[in-house]
């Protein structure tokens, strides 16, 4: 009996310590908002100057960390969308996955 007691009560322990954990990494409604803030910003400015081709920039924000996706056209281009991203307040870290297109597409090699 003192056996099962001792296991039930690991048990309960456990439990509520994986419980905890997971909760502890699940985003709060402050934090969900401050992400959208920052995505919402970053897109304002990179659409705010068509003319840089950054319109087609996919950016995902998740605990202030900046995920750019998608392609430019350059590779200027690339690197103004990750200053741009750094510049945006509340930003604590950007990953820059986007992709210059094939210089083939370029005008400038036609």
């Amino acid at each position: 009996m003192k056996r099962l007691l001792s296991f039930v009560a690991l048990s309960v322990a456990v439990m509520a310590g994986v419980s905890s954990a997971v909760e502890a990494q699940k985003p709060t409604v402050g934090e969900r908002v401050d992400d959208a803030a920052i995505t919402a910003s970053l897109k304002t400015k990179l659409v705010a100057d068509r003319a840089k081709n950054l319109v087609a920039v996919n950016v995902d924000t998740e605990h202030g960390v900046v995920h750019l996706q998608g392609s430019v056209p350059t590779e200027r281009d690339r690197m103004e969308a990750e200053r741009l991203a750094r510049a945006t307040k509340g930003v604590v870290d950007v990953k820059n996955d986007l992709k210059v297109e094939a210089a083939a597409a370029s005008p400038k090699t036609k």
